[in-house]
């Protein structure tokens, strides 16, 4: 008689298949809207790099650079050369920058990223 027993059936069932389509899709979203802050964050940090080591001296030229750099790579729209602090170390010059971007999610809903870097 015991192996006429009805076994538990094991499996998703439809809510707990919404619930995951619902978080995969949000998280989705997020990828979504991130991505292309980040990909301006990496963009930007290339051509802070790229000047740094450049023949550029003053801060004016430094930051001319930034803006003639700026209307090459279309995907920089967040700063501009006055954002970026130009300084000094051991003879090397160091460009720094800070921006913060607000990502709308959904209606009122936002992500605040704080960027920030350096040249190396």
């Amino acid at each position: 008689m015991h192996h006429l027993q009805r076994r538990r059936q094991r499996g998703i069932t439809l809510i707990g298949l919404v619930f995951w389509a619902i978080v995969i899709g949000f998280g989705a979203l997020v990828v979504m809207r991130v991505f292309p802050t980040v990909n301006e964050y990496l963009t930007i940090k290339r051509a802070v790099n790229k000047i740094a080591v450049g023949g550029a001296t003053t801060v004016p030229e430094i930051r001319a650079a930034f803006e003639k750099q700026k209307e090459i790579e279309y995907s920089i729209t967040s700063i501009g050369g006055k954002d970026l602090d130009i300084t000094k170390e051991n003879e090397r010059v160091v460009i720094r920058f800070a921006y913060d971007k607000q990502i709308e999610l959904m209606a009122p809903v936002f992500l605040l990223i704080k960027y920030e870097g350096r040249s190396d």
